[in-house]
């Protein structure tokens, strides 16, 4: 593993933008597109990689002359995918942690695309740990001590765990946008300490946390969410089920991930400690929470724009709701959650 507090954020960018920029350019331009057939690309931050290909099959689904290629990659990355206005750049689509800034929206206008940007669902970071270690609740506090090096053992935080020694944070990349959140909301802008480390992918981090006593992993929730109603239903029946008018899900067919144990978190003045439920993500209670941006630059007819307003209209959002992340247009079903 890799120390984060010793690496520059962003490396990933510059490569995967030019990758992104030829990846389907000669398919693209030999299919018509419409708004429910045609090639689109889609440059997304890795963190929601569960998110977006649930998406993408359900779509691909119900329009079969569809094909929708992503890319997961950094969220600067990204970026620099959709503001790439070279003729041979192909990035229309984009998913990300924040909205294209005004100077951003007016480059790219200035350049012939059109801009269409919504906020498609709110996610939660979780923090987990091994199932051996005694840990139940860390407070905003006690996280910020963790990931600046202040607290380094596991018996400072809990009273007993002597037996799990040092503290070891995980993360999925240096470059991530969970970085960034955790790095600006906790530390304000400040470095990692030395005993913050570095993987490649989310599913890296639920790996290394199931197999080392010691380390809390920081990751986002659909990473360790499993819907009860939807897992065990075919492509065929979830996909008949998002075009219906039932709900897909709702919060108390949530589970957590058994092969990890998910930590309560408590804010700066609170006294409860909150589990990264969806009922709790939308009453503001649990406290480590981002927004999720879909961003279109393609014109309306296209299957960029398509894919755009699926993912943004109900169908889209009720495939979020079965994620773990909190949709923007569907609540979630009010039940008491242990």
């Amino acid at each position: 593993m890799k120390y984060i507090s010793r690496l520059t954020p962003g490396v990933l960018s510059l490569g995967a933008a030019l990758l992104l920029g030829v990846a389907v350019s000669s398919c693209a331009k030999e299919v018509k597109s419409t708004a429910s057939s045609g090639i689109a690309q889609i440059a997304c931050d890795a963190s929601f990689e569960n998110i977006m290909n649930q998406e993408i099959d359900v779509f691909e689904y119900i329009y079969p002359k569809a094909s929708i290629m992503p890319v997961y990659i950094s969220q600067n990355a990204v970026i620099d995918s959709l503001l790439d206005v070279s003729k041979t750049a192909d990035t229309r689509l984009g998913v990300l942690t924040r909205p294209l800034t005004q100077k951003e929206v007016d480059y790219l206008k200035s350049n012939g695309r059109q801009v269409r940007q919504s906020m498609i669902a709110v996610d939660a970071l979780a923090l987990i740990v091994n199932p051996q270690n005694r840990v139940q609740v860390l407070s905003k506090p006690e996280i910020a001590e963790i990931l600046s090096g202040q607290l380094t053992e596991w018996n400072q935080v809990v009273p007993g765990n002597d037996h799990l020694g040092k503290i070891e944070v995980v993360f999925d990349h240096q470059g991530s946008s969970t970085v960034q959140y955790m790095r600006d909301s906790l530390l304000n802008g400040g470095q990692f300490g030395p005993n913050v480390y570095a993987q490649k992918t989310p599913a890296d981090v639920f790996k290394a946390v199931r197999e080392n006593k010691n380390a809390v992993g920081i990751i986002g929730v659909s990473w360790i969410s499993s819907d009860l109603k939807t897992r065990e239903m075919s492509r065929e029946e979830f996909a008949a089920s998002v075009q219906s008018n039932d709900s897909v899900s709702n919060s108390a067919d949530m589970r957590f991930s058994e092969d990890v144990k998910v930590i309560k978190v408590r804010g700066n003045d609170e006294v409860t400690a909150y589990m990264p439920y969806q009922l709790y993500i939308f009453d503001g209670s649990y406290p480590l929470y981002r927004q999720i941006y879909m961003v279109c630059t393609a014109t309306g007819g296209t299957i960029s724009h398509g894919f755009y307003s699926f993912v943004t209209g109900f169908h889209g959002q009720k495939i979020m709701m079965t994620t773990g992340v909190l949709p923007k247009v569907v609540q979630p079903t009010l039940v008491n959650i242990n």
